[in-house]
């Protein structure tokens, strides 16, 4: 049985890279929506800075001076999210576009370029600050930004590489993440104002921050964006992009190895060419990096490798990623557990790498995690765990580390989990037998107690009934669950409880209506017409003062209560009138009108006082159909009498539907008073039960 997942189902979400631009700033701010006064002098601010722009579009000294400084002002304005709207409604976004290019030299190249690039720096990081706000976004492109930003990141070839010319191009390249994150028209835009080459280019520029900048453009600009991912491959990024995941900078194997993973994202043929180019190793390297978020994305990358086909899910194990990704599972970081988890799920679906998880230790945290209040993490536990219990090898395991407990006991967010979890069991019931039995079998004899009430709870769940009676007679399965209904631990004898409950439901019980003796004589039915009718009557029944007509041939043949009267040393036997004291005449008279016709409607209100006299004179037939009537009626408050009056008149059917039902309703009986009183009564009747029903030859199932 394989559970069905498309190649990227369940995967979980990338994200393009969108930057705040503030490195500076490292604490969080106050920050508020200005109102009042407050909006208005701040209006009045941008207003103002954007007049210096509109009129400072000139190479001249003091004009570049007055601009870098609007420029600036706006950014630091800008940091603040809360008045970015003030600043566009005030039209900074068209003078701060217009200051992305050189103003017009009258006398060339050779005339002096006061604060060369910095003004560009200044309006380019302006207008990232303002792009983080997606209503933003379209008016900036519209307003001309895209082509000079693209111009900005070819500064490098027009000029000496300086510190400003460093800066305008990373500046530039922040300012198209933040414009295409998350606008899948943005991103097409960029790339028809060619955008990507240069981008790549710088990839290998020689100031690191730089290939930070370009990278987290690329990355943003690939995701689900297919025309796009083809143009940065065609463009010859690999290559490039595999040697940064080396680097030994944290923040260039993060950005690089968030590229590569959103190009392969539901992309087979750059997934291949990715791992062509020599990315598997490398990739495996960043799970044990110093940075949390390399990790992460590594780990991601190679569920998404693993998805290729049945020889990278071995290659990526033989080349050591399973140890890193099991060590992330203990992880405080709930997004590293997320990505390991689906990882290893991913793995997991090989044969040859199940048992190496499994062994590696990989089976005990994943089985934790199905404990996580977050649905993706444990969805992927899940499926990593359903992979791993295709290997016959892990069975033991997961049963002897209480596997199957957790599995049955855990709460599950979404239905996808619920499933996976039910398949697991399923495909753990599918092999409980030969080898891994054996190896089952033999826990249960030699482990340590813990260890064998595991196996032995789990084996109630998922073995066939043909090998219930070795598991739970010849090889004392049945004692172990026995002894957790005794526990002082109220958990152990709830398990205990629902374990029997369950094993009942498997072994082929016997019902309440196969368990009377057959009559020692064929039995005679007279008819509904001879019910207390003196034709041919020979006995007559003084009940409550009334006369109730018979026949002693029917009443022979019913029952040996009645031989034993007519037949053997009794004064009844001749004489003509018979007091019958203690019994109702309803009750009387429907005992006789079943004697006479073999069945009988038995009503809640008299099936009681019915169960007695069937039980005094012997008429198994007319129990049976009592304890039924009886047995619709139990429930938590009265289950206790009902065992009791089961045992006075040896209903064995009742009795077995009163320990079944406190078996199924332990949870709910264990609240009550007298509880453990009832357990202890009951527990050498279970012990009987179950024998009997797990050694009967050819065993029908039919339950009361």
């Amino acid at each position: 049985m394989e559970l069905q997942r498309s190649e990227d189902q369940g995967l979980p979400e990338r994200k393009g890279q969108k930057r705040k631009l503030e490195e500076e700033i490292q604490e969080e701010r106050e920050i508020s929506l200005p109102t009042g006064d407050a909006r208005r002098a701040l209006l009045a601010e941008v207003t103002a800075q954007v007049t210096v722009l509109e009129s400072a579009f000139t190479w001249r000294e003091s004009d570049r001076s007055a601009a870098k400084r609007a420029t600036h002002v706006l950014a630091e304005l800008a940091k603040n999210e809360e008045v970015v709207n003030v600043i566009v409604e005030g039209g900074a976004v068209p003078a701060l576009v217009k200051h992305l290019q050189a103003p017009p030299c009258e006398d060339g190249d050779r005339c002096p370029k006061p604060f060369e690039h910095e003004v560009e720096k200044g309006s380019a990081f302006a207008l990232g600050l303002l792009a983080v706000k997606p209503e933003h976004q379209q008016l900036i492109v519209d307003s001309g930004a895209l082509s000079h930003l693209v111009n900005l990141l070819r500064r490098h070839k027009d000029s000496s590489i300086s510190r400003a010319v460093i800066s305008v191009i990373r500046r530039a390249a922040d300012a198209l993440t933040n414009l295409a994150h998350e606008n899948s028209s943005i991103k097409t835009r960029v790339r028809m104002e060619g955008g990507i080459p240069p981008l790549v280019e710088l990839l290998e520029f020689t100031d690191t921050k730089v290939q930070r900048a370009a990278a987290g453009a690329l990355r943003t600009l690939a995701f689900k964006n297919d025309e796009n991912k083809n143009q940065i491959v065609e463009c010859n990024a690999l290559p490039t992009l595999i040697l940064m995941l080396r680097s030994e900078d944290a923040a260039i194997h993060y950005e690089a190895v968030g590229v590569i993973g959103n190009l392969v994202h539901s992309s087979p043929n750059i997934k291949k060419e990715v791992l062509a180019a020599g990315a598997l190793q490398p990739v495996i390297g960043l799970l044990n990096s110093c940075c949390s978020e390399s990790q992460r994305e590594a780990a991601l990358l190679l569920g998404q490798f693993a998805a290729t086909d049945s020889d990278c899910k071995v290659h990526i194990v033989q080349r050591g990623a399973v140890r890193p990704l099991i060590e992330m599972l203990h992880s405080p970081d709930v997004q590293l557990k997320e990505m390991s988890t689906f990882a290893l799920g991913r793995l997991a679906q090989d044969t040859h790498n199940q048992a190496g998880i499994a062994h590696g230790g990989g089976l005990v945290p994943l089985l934790k995690l199905l404990d996580s209040k977050n649905g993706s993490l444990q969805h992927n536990a899940a499926f990593a765990l359903y992979g791993l219990a295709d290997n016959e090898d892990n069975v033991s395991d997961f049963i002897r580390v209480g596997g199957v407990q957790r599995l049955q006991d855990g709460e599950f967010i979404v239905q996808a989990t619920k499933d996976c979890v039910a398949k697991t069991l399923k495909r753990l019931e599918e092999k409980i037998h030969g080898r891994v039995l054996n190896h089952l079998l033999y826990l249960m004899r030699i482990a340590e107690k813990p260890v064998q009430r595991r196996v032995a709870l789990a084996l109630a769940y998922l073995c066939s009934p043909d090998d219930q009676r070795t598991i739970f007679i010849d090889n004392n399965g049945l004692e172990l669950l026995l002894g957790l209904l005794g526990s002082t631990s109220t958990k152990q004898q709830l398990d205990g409880a629902v374990a029997l409950y369950k094993l009942s439901n498997k072994a082929m019980t016997l019902s309440p209506m196969d368990a009377a003796p057959p009559s020692p004589t064929p039995q005679v039915y007279l008819g509904e017409q001879y019910v207390n009718n003196a034709t041919l009557s020979d006995v007559t029944f003084l009940v409550e003062g009334r006369r109730f007509y018979a026949h002693r041939i029917c009443l022979l043949a019913s029952s040996d209560a009645f031989r034993a009267m007519f037949d053997g040393g009794y004064r009844e036997k001749d004489a003509r009138d018979i007091e019958i004291p203690n019994i109702k005449w309803e009750v009387f008279e429907l005992m006789m009108r079943f004697i006479y016709t073999g069945s009988v409607d038995v009503t809640l209100d008299i099936a009681q006082d019915l169960l007695r006299a069937a039980d005094q004179y012997l008429l198994e037939g007319l129990k049976r159909l009592c304890e039924y009537t009886i047995a619709q009626d139990i429930s938590l408050e009265n289950v206790s009498s009902m065992y009791e009056l089961s045992e006075a008149f040896h209903a064995i059917s009742l009795r077995h539907t009163c320990i079944l039902f406190i078996l199924e309703h332990f949870d709910k009986l264990s609240a009550r008073p007298g509880h453990l009183h009832l357990i202890q009564r009951i527990a050498p009747e279970i012990r009987n039960y179950f024998a009997k029903a797990l050694t009967k030859p050819n065993p029908h199932k039919l339950r009361l």
